[in-house]
């Protein structure tokens, strides 16, 4: 089944210490997949836990670890569900493995934009489904950061056509990974750290990330030149704060709520921190570095677009009740919010570029 027949359609833990609780105080541990100050995300993670403290005057703290510090960047979901950590800074679609509905909570090729996965998670039963599924972990997730539109990757030499993408070393993960698979790259993924020297090396043709402040304080500038946008496999995507559930449940309420509520106001700080400070980093990549920025070719876009509709059929059609509620939630929400857009976002974005004087 092609995309839009679908869319139409509606490692290891380390053991870490027990959190201490001592005169009425919590301290918990928080496991990340980002370097530490990391733009975005690892300054995300950081402002987390620095306003848990400041709103709870103290009596509920949370430490946080960078990648690597206590577990690798992809080994935190064992960490919390292990009992080695309370809370990670991560990914979702990092553990499509465990379930692949868990995509979804962070985004899907040809899918929805952080306005419209935020209206799906908050308000159209997208977070009572990941609840579900992550019951099975004993987890509780929220979204903890938006970046926006990211970019479609860093590229050692142009790609014009999809016959240029066939054998090349990507590094990308989801069912994004899924769909540059399909059309020929030969998919890994990797953590954060790992990305330039593989580059540097030719074990890998290209990556993706996030976006240009990101991609600037990773260093992929030194190994590629060709930098393409926008990305049609991650068009909005959202990482997660994610906890281990019975400590979360074993919370007072109103720490429950500051931890809900720091959580969330930090999806949208991110939102605007990616917003501002992507624009002097795309000018430095192209002043200083002389970074090639392009357009994604219609023809692979294409191409991504039809992977991404078989990939979503097989998904629902594979026989995990879950992961079959989850599709058809997101496509029928999806569809609803693409034709709100159409007639705000869209027809506002369109009008805009008209030809009328300003200032």
């Amino acid at each position: 089944m092609k995309r839009r027949t679908l869319f139409a359609a509606g490692a290891a833990a380390t053991t870490l210490a027990t959190p201490a609780i001592a005169q009425g105080r919590i301290q918990w541990r928080m496991v990340t997949s980002w370097p530490r100050g990391f733009p975005g995300l690892g300054v995300g993670a950081e402002r987390i836990a620095r306003r848990i403290g400041e709103m709870s005057g103290g009596r509920f703290t949370v430490q946080v670890f960078a990648a690597g510090q206590l577990v690798p960047p992809l080994g935190v979901f064992d960490a919390v569900t292990q009992g080695g950590a309370e809370m990670m800074h991560t990914a979702a679609y990092y553990w499509q493995n465990r379930n692949r509905g868990l995509n979804f909570f962070t985004g899907v090729p040809m899918g929805m934009t952080s306005k419209e996965l935020r209206a799906w998670i908050r308000n159209m039963g997208g977070q009572e489904i990941w609840d579900e599924i992550y019951a099975q972990f004993n987890l509780k997730g929220f979204m903890a950061a938006d970046t926006g539109v990211q970019g479609a990757g860093w590229f050692r030499r142009e790609i014009n056509t999809v016959d240029d993408i066939r054998g090349l070393k990507f590094r990308t993960p989801g069912l994004g990974g899924e769909c540059w698979r399909r059309i020929g790259a030969a998919v890994v993924n990797l953590g954060a750290g790992e990305i330039l020297p593989n580059l540097q090396s030719g074990a890998l043709d290209a990556a993706e990330f996030v976006g240009p402040v990101t991609d600037l304080a990773l260093g992929f500038h030194q190994a590629a030149k060709f930098y393409y946008w926008p990305s049609v496999i991650e068009p909005g995507l959202a990482a997660e704060c994610s906890v281990d559930k019975r400590k979360y449940d074993a919370l007072p309420n109103d720490l429950k709520r500051i931890l809900e509520v720091a959580i969330q106001a930090d999806y949208d700080q991110v939102g605007a921190d990616f917003d501002s400070l992507n624009i002097p980093a795309m000018q430095r990549l192209v002043s200083e570095f002389g970074v090639q920025v392009k357009m994604l070719p219609d023809a692979i876009a294409i191409a991504l677009g039809n992977a991404a509709g078989e990939i979503l059929t097989e998904l629902r059609d594979a026989g995990d009740p879950l992961t079959k509620k989850t599709v058809e939630s997101f496509v029928k929400a999806r569809a609803a919010l693409m034709e709100q857009s159409a007639i705000t976002d869209d027809a506002y974005a369109r009008m805009r570029r008209l030809d009328y004087r300003y200032l």
